[in-house]
């Protein structure tokens, strides 16, 4: 099966969306401990709020196959070839996107992965080793050729999520991986911002950075940003009612300053 077209709708800024409005697509990544999950739940929370309609899933799993695949995938005591692993993030992947992503798009909803082919590429490719075209060549049977509208790269310092994802308390099978391995990951994550990279993968859609250092409530302002930038029709009224909430907790916190600590 060949490529598809992207299924965005090219909005200008002062048009509404309308009922045969195009699904999109849209991916949120990261390593380990960037808050992304925190990130891919905000969102869906912000859209559904403006009256979108919104599915979000995650990866692997959100399929009833996807979740008995990510319990073997993340269970610390899953001793499996790297291949093995490779292939089963494909197939859940497969699942995910017969069962639910086509449906949800072709109805014209906005759909929300957490993790896509971007971590495949990062962790089975750079954190495992294993070929790029071979996980190229399963990955595109697995697909079937969809390829995201856009992927929200949430970035920091790694030894700063690292941290994070530490004190989080039990980890699973990826997250107990090596400093080396994720240090691989990070570096392939960056890579894959470079325009070069995104020519030469064109299976991937574009990526784009979102710093993730900061206050929870300030990163889902700027994935919103990101979002209106290119589809201002569709997104504009979350961001603004995302943006309006964090303006108005700021004055909260100046207006009512916390009390200051007794001894």
């Amino acid at each position: 099966m060949g490529r598809m077209a992207p299924v965005a709708t090219h909005e200008g800024p002062d048009s509404a969306p309308s009922a045969t409005t195009s699904g999109l697509f849209l991916v949120l990544e990261g390593g380990e401990g960037v808050g992304k999950t925190t990130q891919w739940q905000r969102l869906g929370d912000a859209l559904r709020a403006v009256g979108l309609d919104v599915v979000a899933v995650r990866e692997p799993g959100g399929t009833p196959a996807g979740d008995r695949i990510r319990a073997l995938l993340l269970d610390p005591a899953s001793s499996l070839a790297h291949a093995t692993e490779a292939l089963l993030f494909a197939a859940s992947r497969a699942q995910l996107l017969h069962d639910v992503v086509e449906p949800a798009l072709a109805r014209g909803a906005v759909v929300l992965v957490d993790r896509f082919l971007l971590s495949t590429y990062a962790y089975q490719g750079a954190g495992r080793g294993l070929p790029m075209d071979s996980l190229r060549r399963v990955n595109a049977l697995a697909t079937g050729g969809r390829t995201p509208d856009l992927t929200l790269l949430l970035s920091m310092p790694l030894a700063t999520a690292q941290a994070r994802a530490a004190a989080r308390g039990v980890m699973d099978r990826l997250e107990q991986e090596t400093a080396a391995f994720h240090e691989r990951v990070s570096a392939a994550f960056t890579e894959a911002l470079s325009p070069a990279w995104q020519a030469e993968h064109p299976e991937v859609g574009p990526v784009v950075a979102v710093d993730a250092d900061s206050s929870v409530d300030a990163v889902t302002v700027r994935c919103l940003a990101q979002l209106v930038q290119r589809w201002p029709a569709r997104f504009r009224d979350a961001a603004r009612a995302a943006t309006g909430a964090l303006v108005g907790s700021a004055s909260d916190t100046a207006a009512h300053p916390s009390a200051p600590a007794t001894s």
